[in-house]
């Protein structure tokens, strides 16, 4: 009798406390995603019930609730809605949540781990619950002229402070006004998410970080020529055969130079002339030469291929594919990629992200949006420092392309980002896309070059509306230079 009263005590124990680690987990662990999931109506309409706090660029909402005399007690806003769409995002009732509304829904909401006692202190003193106030590091002054600059283009602007990963300004156009999307009506909120869906210039799509991704054209050549550098068997002066046309190893297709004929006239071209004037041949060359591990490894140092970056919008990886149809590639391939053609794919926040690095003597920061967290007492909720992604390339090296890239900008390819009594480095970009389809266009850079201010990186859809009649340095430089301008005269 006794064994068999030990045997169901020792039952019920162990169901005790699997029930107290099951509870445990579910609470503590668990909390977090539970409360975020979409699926969790209960807590969708008690945030509404709580002043969701507010989101600031410069001290100035982009995002703030305000009390109306519904069931919901506060609706979202956002005053300067087409200017801050992409970064801020929207904050729906039913069709989800969207950028920064979305990526620090647990502390715009006060329901964070880190805001527990704080909940709990609301609570016995019988004040209405409040979320915390999320500040940017977007710069308003930066942010505006990005804007401004970019114009009716499709296509994107980022801009960061290399010393420590700030993103200063971060625009994709066409952009779109979220405040339909915060209506307390569900069915005007489905209408205006559908229309906005169904639009064909994507304006949901943050292009900075987001989407298809763009063929990178000539400013993957800074790629290229780091990791030349970086393997020690080549310098600025290193010399390569210059013909006008190269016909691909074990292919029927062939190559030109940008602008036609070789690549500064001579019979042999050096990497930092080929950088200076973005010659194709001598830098398909120089890929070649590397090998397809070197190219790789320099590019993933950059960021490419990472999926874990997160700002804390997550990223969508830039791609310099080692493979192709699961086979390694072969050199045909690897020598359009390394120019920035082929199946080369990049966001504008990477190649920001390989000028940074660069300006940053070899450093590479984790870029941010986010300045710090503060609960309504203005109590730090969470803090957020500089932190170092990794250094991608050597103090030297950095050195060396940035005085090959100020070059770029003073008498090369990229001179529309010249500013005067400033040494601009630069690179530009024109990615083909294919047979009569128009350019992507690109500049990347950083200013002032021997004390650097800010990175930047520019792309601009569907050749500026030009087809295939423009180039980086006539559309997307100027639009640089105007950003970097703004920056400076602060």
């Amino acid at each position: 009798m006794n064994k068999e009263l030990k045997r169901v005590s020792f039952v019920v124990l162990a169901m005790f406390v699997a029930l107290f680690i099951s509870s445990s987990y579910i609470t503590t662990i668990q909390a977090d995603a539970l409360r975020a999931d979409g699926r969790n109506y209960r807590s969708l309409l008690a945030s509404y019930s709580a002043q969701r706090g507010p989101i600031l660029v410069g001290g100035q909402p982009v995002a703030q609730s305000v009390p109306v005399d519904d069931v919901y007690e506060f609706q979202r806003t956002y005053p300067q809605p087409e200017l801050y769409a992409p970064v801020a995002g929207y904050y729906t009732l039913g069709q989800g949540s969207r950028g920064v509304e979305d990526a620090m829904n647990q502390q715009l909401t006060g329901n964070a781990n880190s805001q527990f006692f704080d909940s709990i202190n609301s609570l016995l003193t019988g004040q209405d619950p409040e979320g915390a106030t999320v500040n940017l590091t977007l710069d308003p002054v930066v942010q505006q002229a990005a804007y401004d600059a970019l114009g009716d283009n499709s296509g994107s602007v980022v801009a960061m402070d290399p010393a420590t990963g700030k993103i200063l300004a971060m625009v994709s156009k066409p952009s779109y006004d979220p405040n339909p999307l915060a209506s307390h009506d569900p069915a005007s909120v489905k209408s205006s998410y559908d229309a906005l869906v169904a639009d064909p210039s994507d304006p949901l799509q943050n292009r900075a970080i987001q989407g298809d991704l763009y063929a990178p054209g000539s400013t993957f050549k800074l790629v290229t020529v780091a990791a030349a550098l970086e393997s020690g068997d080549y310098t600025p002066d290193s010399e390569f055969p210059n013909p006008a046309t190269l016909q691909l190893p074990g292919s029927t297709f062939s190559i030109n130079n940008a602008e036609g004929g070789s690549c500064g006239g001579g019979e042999t071209a050096t990497i930092a002339t080929a950088l200076r004037l973005s010659c194709n041949i001598p830098m398909a060359q120089l890929g070649q030469a590397l090998g397809t591990d070197a190219m790789a490894d320099q590019a993933a140092a950059f960021g490419f291929g990472d999926d874990s970056i997160d700002i804390p919008q997550a990223v969508t990886p830039s791609r310099f594919p080692i493979e192709r149809d699961g086979e390694p590639i072969d050199d045909a391939t690897l020598m359009l990629q390394s120019f920035g053609q082929g199946s080369d794919r990049v966001t504008p926040l990477q190649m920001a992200m390989v000028s940074s690095a660069i300006a940053n003597g070899g450093t590479l920061m984790d870029p941010t949006l986010i300045e710090s967290v503060l609960n309504p007492d203005l109590s730090p909720v969470e803090d957020f420092s500089p932190s170092e992604y990794g250094k991608p390339v050597s103090t030297a090296t950095a050195q060396t392309m940035t005085d090959m890239m100020v070059q770029d900008v003073a008498d090369g390819a990229a001179s529309g980002a010249r500013i005067a009594g400033v040494d601009v480095a630069g690179k530009t970009g024109t990615a083909e896309n294919g047979p009569g389809d128009p350019y992507t266009l690109w500049f990347t850079g950083f200013a002032p070059a021997a004390d650097p201010e800010v990175a930047i990186s520019v792309v601009v859809e569907n050749g500026g509306g030009l087809g295939q009649s423009a180039f980086g340095n006539s559309v997307a430089s100027p639009i640089a230079k105007k950003v970097l301008e703004a920056v400076l005269n602060k």
